[in-house]
């Protein structure tokens, strides 16, 4: 059987440059619709047993952030479920993956994907979860449903929001482990919903999603861009999710992602926007002491630079959100690369990490929830 590389399924992204023979293939990234961002890929090489691999990405040195390359492993799978780092080099401009498969059809991707049909297994888990209930806030540019799930009764405003990002899986993967805990027995989490009412978006942009973007919506719109003035036209998405707060106040906010470059889980915060004050900033370095204490996966050394005072970028979701609501917003970042605070050679970062850091991330916040303090609705 000859070596065929396919990427026309959800989320693949890959074009075919020249075959060399053998396993050696020369490939390009596909930028994201109407936009110059790319760095996310994911393909099928059918007719790999036996055969040495030699995958070119030959147009990684123009990428969106070509620090991400350094010291990064491509993830494979020969069974598109168990996924480890490939041998992966970056020099000159030109990703490459090495690697001599054993079965007939080999999986090759940025991380682990999170592709449609699992999104939408997800939202059918998450409806089910006890006392959850869920509608659909509207529809995206490619007509699929921007879902919406609240759960708790406590007077606390608590949204949770993930992957603006499309290319950035590992927020969804953060989402799956991250919200069955909270509507679990756990006496920690029913402490969190008496405390709590939480809003829960698992994917902003399940349009980008499934075309195998990194960054950007249908429109070629960064969502995480927009919070300053979102418009049905580019960012749907974001108007909805913004309308829905405004019904609901915010008083606490993660929007969860994924970091190519730094090899840490770490956090950005609201530090340069105009309403901030010091009691703010206590309540958010008290999170961040929390998870620290939850997990050591979490770290706070490495990270963003810090924006000066009123200088932050308020189209930027969390600075948008902490000025928009008062609230105690923040960013979190999981890494593309290995984690270096506690390396696994086998699989680095992967999805059953960011499913653990979801929990932890929670029970932080329980350890936390009784030092935030109510907003007037209005």
């Amino acid at each position: 059987m000859a070596v065929s590389i396919h990427s026309d399924f959800d989320g693949g992204n890959i074009e075919m440059v020249q075959a060399h023979g053998g396993g050696r293939f020369d490939l390009l990234i596909r930028p994201d619709h109407q936009s110059h961002y790319y760095q996310w890929f994911y393909f099928r090489v059918d007719g790999a047993s036996g055969v040495d691999l030699e995958l070119r990405l030959t147009n990684a040195g123009g990428s969106a952030y070509t620090g991400g390359w350094e010291g990064y492993k491509a993830r494979i799978s020969s069974d598109g479920v168990h996924w480890t780092q490939a041998d992966t080099t970056y020099a000159d401009g030109v990703l490459s993956i090495r690697h001599r498969a054993a079965s007939e059809t080999l999986w090759v991707a940025y991380f682990a994907p999170y592709d449609s049909d699992r999104h939408r297994v997800l939202v059918e888990r998450v409806k089910a979860l006890p006392a959850m209930s869920h509608r659909v806030l509207g529809q995206t540019l490619d007509g699929r449903d921007l879902d919406l799930f609240r759960v708790g009764e406590g007077p606390r405003i608590v949204w949770l929001y993930a992957r603006q990002h499309p290319g950035e899986t590992m927020a969804e993967w953060w989402m799956e482990g991250a919200i069955p805990w909270l509507c679990s027995d756990a006496p920690e989490a029913a402490a969190l919903r008496a405390a709590a009412t939480f809003y829960i978006v698992l994917n902003c942009n399940p349009d980008g999603s499934a075309r195998g973007h990194l960054r950007t919506n249908a429109a070629g719109t960064d969502l995480n861009r927009q919070w300053a003035a979102p418009s049905v036209e580019k960012s749907p998405e974001v108007l909805t999710i913004r309308n829905a707060m405004d019904d609901t106040g915010v008083d606490f906010a993660i929007d969860v992602h994924g970091d190519e470059a730094i090899p840490h889980v770490f956090m950005a915060g609201f530090e340069g926007i105009p309403s901030w004050t010091p009691e703010r900033d206590a309540l958010y370095r008290r999170y961040l002491s929390a998870l620290s204490a939850r997990t050591t996966d979490f770290q706070t050394t490495y990270g963003y630079a810090v924006d000066a005072p009123g200088q932050a970028n308020l189209a930027v979701s969390t600075n948008a959100v902490a000025e928009r609501f008062g609230a105690i917003a923040m960013t979190l970042e999981m890494p593309f690369k290995d984690h270096d605070d506690a390396p696994d050679a086998v699989e680095g970062w992967s999805p059953a990490r960011s499913q653990a850091l979801g929990v932890a991330c929670l029970k932080a916040l329980y350890d936390v929830i009784t030092e935030i303090p109510l907003r007037a609705r209005g």
